[in-house]
């Protein structure tokens, strides 16, 4: 499984979490594969270590994979989950109060960012039991 946590803006237009893996169901050689995501761009960037990026909305859709580094993620609730490298982050929250994250280890942040095409599908599987 490859842990995936999806922020995005409630009714109360506050930004919520919560923790699931992304749905890799098939395969082939023994490797589990998630289907094909609609994409509409990829680039990287680095923060330094010590870094921090106050209160602010994701700009579109989009996964994040941190490469390195592990930060704290902020909700305007005081809620918080932890990022570490290998984690795949859900940005949904393009509207409403917004999240911010700090650098909480001494290495940089090294990610990934993926945005989304109009109509992808990300393959969001959450932790929560279904009701």
């Amino acid at each position: 499984m490859i842990r995936c946590v999806r922020l995005w803006t409630g009714e109360d237009k506050e930004s919520h979490f919560e923790e699931g893996w992304l749905d890799l169901p098939k395969g082939e050689r023994g490797d589990m594969l998630s289907d094909t995501v609609k994409v509409q761009s990829i680039s990287f960037r680095e923060t330094n270590a010590g870094g921090s990026f106050s209160w602010h909305e994701a700009p579109a859709r989009q996964f994040v994979i941190t490469l390195s580094g592990t930060l704290e993620f902020e909700t305007r609730s005081g809620a918080t989950f932890t990022i570490q490298p290998g984690d795949i982050l859900l940005a949904e929250d393009t509207t409403g109060e917004g999240h911010r994250w700090r650098l909480t280890d001494q290495q940089p942040w090294r990610r990934a960012y993926v945005i989304f095409a109009a109509d992808a599908q990300p393959p969001f599987v959450s932790a929560k039991p279904s009701a």
